[in-house]
Parts: C-alpha cells; sequence; structure tokens
C-alpha cells in the first residue's frame, strides 16, 4: 500500500530503546530470542489445533486465530527493529512508517477484539453449557473473527490517513522502536487535534465495547460459579478462564497506560519500554500460558512430540 506524502519527509529514524553502543548486541540478543519463542510458540498452537481433531472446538478456534494475530503483531515491529540493530541503521521510509502503523494499530485491536470474543465464548460455555455447541455455531464463529479482521481493518486505516495528512517538522527522529501513533504525532507541526479526538473517540469507543464485553462476561462467568455448590466444582470452572484472565491483565493494563493518557504526559523513554510488554511480551507469554494452564492442550502437544518421536525412530 502506498500512502501519499503530503509533508516532503521521506524517511524517519527510529532511536529505538537504546542508544548506547554496548547495548545494541544486547538487546538484538534478547529480542531475537523472544520473536523465534513467540512465533515459534503460536506456530505450534496453530498446528496442534489443526491435527488434533478433538480440538475442532469454538474455543481452540479462537486461539488459533489469536495466536496467528500474535505472530502477525509482533513481526509488524520486532524484524524491523532486529534490522536496523543489525545493519547499524535506524533510517525507515515514509512509506514504510505509515505501513507498518497501519498493520501495527490493525493487529493490535485485533488482539483486543478476540479477547473480548474469548470471553463471551467462556461466558455462554459456563453460563449455558447446554446450548453451548447450539450457540457458538461454526458460522457464529467465523463471523465473529471475520468482522474483527474487517473493522479493525477500517479502524487501523482511519487512523493512518488522518497521520498521512499531517505535515512533520524538520527534527524526523521518533524515540521508539516503531512507528507508534503517539511519537509519531508529538512530531507533527500541524495541530493533530483532529487525530486525537479520533484516538479517544473511534479508538475509545472500540476499546470500551472490548472492556465492557469482558467485564460483563467475567461478571456473569464468576456469578455463575459462586453458584456452584461444590469446591471441586468451582475449581475446575475457574481453571477453563484462569489462562485467559491471565492473558487480558496482561495486555489491557500495559496498552491503556501507553494509549489513554494525555499526549503531553508521555514520556518516550517510559512509553517505550511499557509498549514491550503488549508488542512482544504478552504475544511471548500467551502460548506457554494457554499451553500449561490447558490440559487438552498439554494433551495434544504430548500425542504430537510423542507421534513424531515414533516416526523419527
Amino acid at each position: 500500500m502506498e500512502w501519499e506524502n503530503l509533508t516532503g519527509v521521506s524517511e524517519f529514524f527510529l532511536l529505538g530503546l537504546s542508544q548506547q553502543p554496548q547495548q545494541q548486541r544486547p538487546l538484538f540478543g534478547l529480542f531475537l530470542s523472544m520473536y523465534l519463542v513467540t512465533v515459534t510458540g503460536s506456530l505450534l498452537i496453530i498446528l496442534v489445533i489443526i491435527a488434533d481433531a478433538q480440538l475442532h472446538a469454538p474455543m481452540f478456534f479462537f486461539l488459533a486465530s489469536l495466536s496467528l494475530t500474535d505472530t502477525c503483531f509482533v513481526s509488524t515491529t520486532v524484524p524491523k527493529m532486529l534490522s536496523n540493530i543489525w545493519a547499524q541503521n535506524q533510517v525507515i521510509s515514509y512509506t514504510g512508517c505509515l505501513s507498518q502503523l497501519y498493520f501495527f494499530l490493525m493487529f493490535g485491536m485485533l488482539e483486543a477484539f478476540l479477547l473480548a470474543v474469548m470471553a463471551y465464548d467462556r461466558y455462554v460455555a459456563i453460563c449455558y453449557p447446554l446450548h453451548y455447541i447450539m450457540v457458538m455455531s461454526p458460522g457464529l464463529c467465523v463471523l465473529l473473527v471475520f468482522a474483527s479482521w474487517v473493522m479493525n481493518a477500517l479502524h487501523s486505516l482511519l487512523h493512518t490517513l488522518l497521520m498521512s495528512s499531517l505535515s512533520f517538522c524538520a527534527g524526523q527522529e521518533i524515540a521508539h522502536f516503531f512507528c507508534d501513533i503517539n511519537p509519531l504525532l508529538s512530531l507533527s507541526c500541524t495541530d493533530p487535534f483532529i487525530n486525537e479526538l479520533v484516538i479517544f473517540t473511534v479508538g475509545g469507543l472500540m476499546g470500551l465495547v472490548c472492556v465492557l464485553c469482558l467485564v460483563i462476561s467475567y461478571a456473569y462467568i464468576f456469578s455463575t460459579i459462586m453458584k456452584i455448590p461444590s469446591a471441586q466444582g468451582k475449581r475446575k470452572a475457574f481453571s477453563t478462564c484462569s489462562s485467559h484472565v491471565s492473558v487480558v491483565s496482561l495486555y489491557f493494563g500495559s496498552s491503556f497506560c501507553v494509549y489513554f493518557s494525555p499526549l503531553s504526559n508521555h514520556s518516550a523513554p517510559k512509553s517505550a519500554v511499557t509498549s514491550v510488554m503488549y508488542t512482544v511480551v504478552t504475544p511471548m507469554l500467551n502460548p506457554f500460558i494457554y499451553s500449561l494452564r490447558n490440559r487438552d492442550i498439554k494433551s495434544s502437544l504430548k500425542k504430537l512430540m510423542w507421534a513424531r518421536k515414533i516416526h523419527s525412530s
């Protein structure tokens, strides 16, 4: 996708997390390791879900969609960062920057939508177990995921087009490791009021929808669980959503700190470090959280490794 350059700016400079030469190699090794772990773990979960017919259920369909989104999300930012460190070149083109912004916003909000959809899935499973298969039909599952993709593609396009209409000053240094919306707005020579208004209205509304879906779903879930008479039944019900709660807390906690505070209060180094939590760390932890705390995934992983071991011998 080619973005029209109305500013005369041809490139930006991504300053990264540190400009100290002695810290570049450790940063490269650390982020390369986290990226490989994220991609390997996410693709492994997708492979396991596809290979095991017992996992062809709505919950695991959404989990596979989340794993695919994690892979795309982390691939939007980390490879460029690694390339800049390796080549000792901080340049990113104007078109490349806006393209990165578009895909970052798209996959970032898509992750939030999928987490909300997964909360609704758990709500139906725990509160209406007898109607679960009928309510969460394959058609509805596909529709929920497809609608999430379409809405977030249009939402990120809106922000990117508004960004392309701004004029940027001579100083083109982005105090971040990728082209995020707030650092770019801080470089604008023109008043970014419309952009900020859209962030807090359209972006805030979409975030509010996700949060309300999560809060309402879990309010009903916890209310239903507390009515279960046996302690063992309560533990079993809690275990089905504990991993999801962990991922939601990590993702929304860090992302809200970055985006839903006034632009004037943003500290560039603090914002960049906080961004690492939800752009790199959370996608890396997701496969571990879901695989280690889900018996079906663990069982399928063991069967897959056992089958591979037998086949290789």
